[in-house]
């Protein structure tokens, strides 16, 4: 980046950017030794990823690259699985509920996968993430909470645990209710018997050596190490040992996490290190306006939005006002995909200042794609849904012709793409909720002006021409406002209550076909 595209970036209001001079307030002169300044992403993988999950990663991926963008310092990204953790109860998505059940209280790394694809259910939940952040071509290190356990990369820690045992209790027992302080430990001792994560009171025997004593599940007192994978720790304590152990600089979390992020500081600095820069976002909700959960499976899964809208408009959904709770179901898509491509025709046009503020710059890293799109998401949903449940991409694409001239997919590859998400969103949304109603009153006559009136249109005209002809039709036919014929329009031509420009619409769909609607409409009239 030049120094006056820094110099804007430096100013910028986008979040990105705000989060970014974080870490240069953190590291004004650079990371000591010269050390890549760590972005940190925590997975849970007691359930199916679900957008939520891919957000995170999304965001921090934003943050780390507006960093770029404002710095020269070497950075990385580790998306660490919590994967040790053991399973408190059996998801309500996944298959063979009954076998988890057998399992509950053991590290997800030790329990068999329901699907039967992998080696443990942490696996298969694991792969499923990576898959998809690799699909989306995210820069990151994948960490698995196990591996670093066992392979003893957090021995060193986890005596620094045991050294500051008391600073810890100090610091979480007052958050915690009477009961749960009487069996609270920071350490959590893995069962030699059962495998199971075991919430029992630990001493520590010698924290040079790692060594602690807890009494197990048939009352023995058992005498072990901490160390090698045989326990793990509390999350909170375990979130701050990762962060002073990775040396971590930069970790968002969820608005419901807040008081967890408080705890976990205090804890990172009784061990010695620096809590890592970060933003609390806004939960996502589903349409009921309850908080998105894995093990309910109460959100959208990532194929599910990637069946019906591209990548980017993901993205973009994700992207937008993180601090303000969102709903998102299926209904929220075909917005955030139009919206998108809105934002991308304007970038090409606005000064360096817009554009380092315009949403498509942090989805696309500051290499924005050319391609302009001919048609919105909206228009191309109202051709599917008015052509039926059997329409297939040929047959757009040959309305397509009525309305770009030059409309192939080769020429417009990612409207192509588009086009195969309305075909499934008509198909599974808009088709099985239109209603076609009979015209009434004025709107009879109204709608015989306008069949007459695109009758007498020349060869050739465009979509403004058949716009203005509406908008005539709509001032002097007699309604209250104009919106109750734009409202007739689209109730009784298209099934919906809501709908397009009317003139793009017909030049899409084409006049002859258009004046049918018409005539099918006035039929149901008479």
């Amino acid at each position: 980046m030049t120094d006056d595209l820094r110099t804007i970036a430096l100013a910028s209001k986008a979040w990105p950017y705000e989060e970014a001079r974080k870490l240069l307030k953190r590291w004004p002169d650079g990371k000591p030794g010269g050390a890549p300044i760590l972005f940190e992403t925590g997975y849970g993988p007691s359930g199916l990823p679900h957008i939520g999950t891919f957000n995170e990663v999304l965001r921090t991926t934003m943050v780390r690259n507006a960093f770029k963008e404002l710095s020269d310092q070497p950075t990385r990204l580790i998306a660490f699985s919590d994967d040790m953790d053991g399973l408190r109860k059996v998801p309500d998505n996944v298959p063979n509920g009954a076998m988890l059940a057998e399992h509950l209280g053991k590290p997800l790394t030790r329990i068999p996968d329901p699907f039967g694809k992998f080696d443990s259910f942490a696996a298969h939940n694991n792969a499923m993430l990576r898959a998809f952040l690799d699909r989306y071509g995210f820069d990151y290190e994948f960490a698995s909470s196990t591996d670093y356990y066992t392979s003893g990369r957090f021995d060193d820690a986890l005596k620094g645990v045991l050294r500051h045992y008391q600073g810890i209790m100090d610091v979480m027992l007052p958050t915690l209710r009477s009961e749960r302080r009487a069996t609270y430990s920071p350490i959590l001792p893995i069962s030699p018997v059962t495998g199971v994560v075991l919430q029992v009171p630990v001493e520590v025997v010698d924290a040079e050596a790692g060594t602690i004593a807890f009494v197990d599940e048939s009352g023995e007192r058992v005498v072990q190490s901490a160390l090698g994978g045989l326990s793990k720790l509390q999350w909170k304590v375990d979130w701050a040992m990762r962060w002073v152990a990775l040396d971590v600089d930069y970790e968002m979390a969820g608005k419901d996490l807040i008081d967890s992020v408080v705890q976990s500081s205090k804890i990172a600095r009784v061990l010695g290190g620096r809590p890592p820069e970060g933003f609390n976002y806004e939960m996502f909700l589903d349409e009921k306006g309850e908080k998105i959960s894995k093990s309910k499976g109460n959100g959208l899964s990532i194929d599910q939005w990637l069946t019906y809208g591209p990548e980017e408009s993901l993205a973009f959904f994700a992207y937008r006002e993180p601090k303000k709770a969102k709903q998102l179901h299926f209904g929220v898509i075909p917005r955030a995909v139009d919206d998108y491509w809105q934002f991308r025709g304007n970038y090409p046009n606005q000064p360096l200042a817009q554009k380092l503020g315009n949403p498509v710059h942090h989805i696309h890293a500051g290499e924005v794609p050319a391609e302009a799109l001919p048609v919105t998401f909206g228009l191309l949903l109202n051709l599917v849904g008015v052509m039926g449940g059997d329409a297939t991409r040929e047959q757009v694409w040959g309305y397509l012709a009525n309305y770009v001239g030059d409309a192939t997919p080769e020429r417009y590859p990612a409207l192509d793409r588009l086009i195969g998400h309305a075909l499934a969103y008509a198909r599974d949304f808009v088709a099985p909720t239109l209603h076609r109603r009979a015209p009434e009153g004025m709107e009879i006559e109204a709608l015989r002006r306008l069949d007459a009136d695109l009758a007498a249109l020349p060869e050739g005209a465009g979509a403004e021409d058949i716009q203005n002809i509406v908008y005539e039709i709509g001032k002097t036919a007699g309604f209250a406002e104009l919106r109750d014929w734009f409202k007739a329009l689209y109730e009784t031509l298209l099934g919906s209550s809501q709908g397009p420009r009317m003139g793009s619409f017909i030049a899409l769909y084409g006049v002859a076909n258009s004046r049918k609607l018409i005539a099918e409409a006035l039929t149901k009239a008479a």
